[in-house]
């Protein structure tokens, strides 16, 4: 759970640095990575990259949290772009960089940088360390239901603001108070007395 020599998990998921996530299984790897988005929800949504195409978009946004599924299948090539962009650009998205297995395995198979695992080396979080998983899983319980409070929330301020659009819309019907009912009589003519 903790890492000696960088960061604890529970920073890596609100600070700004980009990681590298292993271990754990991919839709925990993107709960983890859903977590850290929620702590920059103002920067945007989650972006989520799978292939190497997608990359150089999600790169260029100045903000926010772009999630790479599995960097080992994105290769070399795309993972020295990954590199170039934490070594040069200033304003860049934290990266979760996530994959199968340990990064040990993958840097001997060689289907990970190792420079971009060296520049990594402070902020790596291996979801399968011993009761982190547990630890995640009632922090994630918990998200939720902020979430559904705060949707909840959402959902009734905009019905509010419906409504009060609909009372104040041009040509809708209102029920009026008796002193707006009050309509200027006219003068009648004066009647002429009749006969029998």
């Amino acid at each position: 759970m903790l890492i000696p020599r960088g960061y604890r998990e529970e920073e890596l998921v609100s600070n700004r640095a980009s990681l590298l996530l292993y271990g754990g299984t991919e839709e925990e790897r993107r709960a983890w990575a859903q977590e850290a988005a929620h702590h920059f929800e103002q920067e945007g949504a989650l972006i989520e990259v799978r292939q190497a195409s997608e990359l150089a978009e999600a790169l260029r946004r100045p903000k926010g949290v772009v999630l790479i599924a599995d960097v080992s299948k994105l290769g070399l090539e795309a993972q020295g772009t990954i590199l170039r962009c934490l070594q040069t650009q200033e304003e860049r998205p934290k990266l979760v960089l996530g994959m199968t297995g340990s990064a040990e395995s993958a840097l001997e198979r060689g289907a990970l940088r190792e420079d971009l695992h060296y520049r990594l080396h402070q902020a790596q979080v291996d979801l399968s360390a011993p009761g982190l998983r547990e630890q995640l899983k009632k922090r994630w319980a918990v998200l939720a239901e902020q979430r559904a409070a705060k949707e909840a929330a959402e959902r009734e301020q905009a019905e509010r603001e419906r409504q009060e659009a609909l009372v104040r819309k041009p040509g809708t019907v209102t029920r009026l108070t008796p002193q707006q009912r009050k309509v200027p009589q006219a003068k009648a003519a004066p009647r002429k007395a009749s006969r029998r």
